[in-house]
């Protein structure tokens, strides 16, 4: 497939500085990451995966911040294709990892049979364009699995920042990423043209001693702040203080802990095929729903 200049194929509205997240990634990777969430999202798309009576041997692991996943497909027979943030160190068997964009993907139509990502595609400029390659990488009857982060997360921390800014300040700078909504999730996949398409949604809280150990396990996920529209001026001091009260005020359990929401969504869609469920035409149904639900049909006066 031949890649079009970059300029070509960025979205006109930028939201996240790719850059900046790429070293963010890096940097928390090098001091030795907080994987917790991605294990969790792992571990449940791993047992998804488990129940596909489907043997795949081209595999495409697209923006996940740990070689983890790609690790535990690379078997005999099975390749994996990593595109990554940044390159780790080793390189097993059966693994063949690629820096690059999940916006700008660099594989030719129809090279995969399964495609995944986790905790990665919330970070896109572009998620509608990014979910319009991952399927045109794959193969009629190919499977995409995807995990990303969605509205609710972090709503306890963005709640208390805000309010301890306004208070302090009079008004609120950009701070926390405006994730996916899981009701729109469904009607993307379809856009961008995926069949059977599935979302459903797995909070998870997390519980602090206070708010800064929170914001320790969001630097070392390398999930900073990487609006656009950020501050770039330094965060007064005064602010976090207040809003760590504030957080403790509104968020603490009976034993003092503080709560923290993240929001994981899961994605699932097809490539299309003909041996794949079809819809019926309207009007080709063969039952009544007055049949289906035992009861007696009325019609109107």
């Amino acid at each position: 497939m031949v890649i079009p200049p970059i300029e070509e194929r960025m979205p006109d509205f930028l939201i996240f500085d790719r850059p900046l997240q790429r070293r963010r990634l890096a940097r928390a990777a090098a001091a030795g990451p907080a994987l917790f969430l991605l294990d969790r999202a792992m571990a449940e798309i791993l047992d998804r995966l488990s129940v596909v009576k489907r043997k795949f041997t081209s595999i495409a692991d697209i923006g996940t911040p740990s070689q983890r996943l790609a690790v535990r497909l690379a078997q005999p027979g099975v390749l994996v294709t990593r595109l990554a943030p940044f390159l780790e160190s080793s390189s097993p068997s059966g693994l063949l990892q690629l820096v690059g964009e999940e916006e700008l993907l660099p594989f030719r139509p129809e090279a995969f049979d399964l495609a995944l990502s986790l905790l990665a595609l919330q970070n896109v400029n572009d998620l509608p364009g990014a979910l319009a390659q991952i399927r045109s990488s794959l193969r009629p009857d190919g499977l995409f699995l995807a995990c990303l982060v969605g509205g609710n997360t972090l709503r306890e921390l963005r709640q208390a920042l805000a309010a301890a800014e306004s208070e302090i300040t009079g008004g609120i700078s950009p701070r926390i990423a405006p994730f996916a909504d899981m009701r729109d999730m469904g009607s993307l996949l379809q856009r961008a043209g995926f069949a059977l398409p599935v979302t459903d949604v797995e909070p998870v809280i997390v519980r602090y001693r206070h708010m800064f150990a929170l914001l320790a396990d969001l630097h070392a996920m390398g999930a900073t702040n990487t609006l656009i529209e950020r501050s770039r001026r330094p965060t007064r001091r005064q602010i976090f203080l207040r809003a760590a009260e504030i957080y403790a005020r509104d968020n603490a359990d009976p034993d003092g802990r503080l709560r923290a929401t993240f929001e994981l969504i899961f994605l699932s869609g097809w490539a299309p095929h003909e041996s794949q469920q079809k819809p019926l035409r309207p009007g080709a149904a063969r039952m009544r729903l007055a049949d289906a639900l035992g009861t007696e049909e009325k019609k109107p006066d």
